[in-house]
């Protein structure tokens, strides 16, 4: 009998480009505090949030997530075969099956590229940089889109105190390929599902259909003091963790670009991490809100939109949310 032939691939993959695409309607926070019976000093207080980005009812995560893929492919150089796998991470999906990915594969004329969706919330997008890291160096797949794409006022209860007026939509990707050098760290990554139930959704598929429609469609809900002190405390532990791991002094990154959950929990951050003043801060939350696992890449975007010169420094990028899960990489900036 032959042996079995696994293929092998580059040692080394960096993020190529970067894409973005935002909703189109600009909310600011007096459009939304009057069934909340909220302020928008206390919105701007707890949050640093001054508008957030919506997108209009025709519009969906599906046509962010094209949208924001096109420019990354655009942006890369590469010829649209030369992409041989889509990974998509979404929580807003109208669809539960088939996956988001499948069908931006087609819109985006990649087919037959793989293509499949993962579920890992705010962390999302870190986790699929992680796995297209180890498509391309394992030989698998050339190059890999990944997509952080949420419509994430599908989800909202206006009425809700604890998250609605956090969250906004939009989508950001990345095409990660090979690289002469290290442009991508180690992930690490991880989960706490003792926590499973901090950031929820109201009620399961299944309670709504058998009350018939009578109770609430699932929205999102958060123990907001619970999350802040995770956040803060362990997952700065996570960062310092991906730092070493990486080989990286702090004083040696160009960017810091955490999920932007909340600017408080980014500024603490920054604190913890005794980050210098040389390292330029993602605060993309003040105008977009909080997208979830399309919070890092658009942030990436924005950061390298406003400062160019940062292009081909180091950045920290750490993703954190629902599950709980967590997860962070040292990347080279394209």
């Amino acid at each position: 009998m032959s042996p079995l032939v696994q293929p092998t691939g580059p040692a080394h993959t960096r993020i190529l480009s970067v894409g973005a695409s935002r909703g189109d309607l600009v909310v600011p926070n007096d459009d939304i505090i009057g069934p909340i019976d909220s302020s928008d000093e206390w919105i701007r207080q707890r949050t640093g949030i001054i508008t957030r980005k919506r997108a209009s009812a025709e519009v969906l995560a599906v046509d962010m997530a094209v949208a924001a893929g096109e420019e990354a492919i655009l942006r890369s150089g590469l010829d649209r075969s030369e992409i041989d796998g889509v990974i998509i991470s979404t929580i807003s999906n109208v669809a539960v099956t088939p996956s988001m990915a499948s069908l931006v594969a087609h819109r985006l004329d990649l087919t037959p590229a793989a293509a499949f969706d993962i579920s890992a919330a705010c962390a999302g997008y870190v986790y699929g940089v992680g796995q297209a890291d180890s498509l391309v160096r394992s030989g698998t797949c050339k190059n890999v889109l990944v997509i952080g794409s949420e419509k994430m006022s599908d989800l909202i209860d206006p009425t809700d105190r604890s998250i609605s007026f956090l969250l906004g939509d939009g989508a950001g990707a990345v095409i990660i390929g090979p690289s002469d050098h290290t442009g991508i760290g180690p992930t690490v990554w991880g989960s706490d599902g003792s926590k499973w139930d901090t950031i929820r959704v109201t009620n399961t598929f299944n309670e709504y259909r058998e009350a018939a429609g009578e109770i609430a469609w699932p929205t999102l809900r958060q123990d907001g003091q619970t999350v802040f002190r995770w956040a803060v405390w362990e997952m700065a532990k996570v960062a310092r963790r991906t730092l070493e791991e990486s080989g990286i002094a702090p004083e040696e990154l160009a960017a810091f670009i955490p999920h932007q959950a909340n600017m408080r929990i980014i500024d603490e951050f920054a604190k913890q991490l005794k980050l210098p003043e040389s390292v330029v801060i993602a605060r993309d939350i003040e105008t977009q809100g909080n997208t979830s696992a399309a919070s890092i890449p658009l942030a990436m975007h924005a950061l390298l939109e406003e400062h160019p010169e940062l292009s081909g420094g180091l950045a920290l990028q750490i993703g954190f949310g629902a599950g709980l899960v967590f997860g962070a990489q040292v990347v080279e900036l394209p």
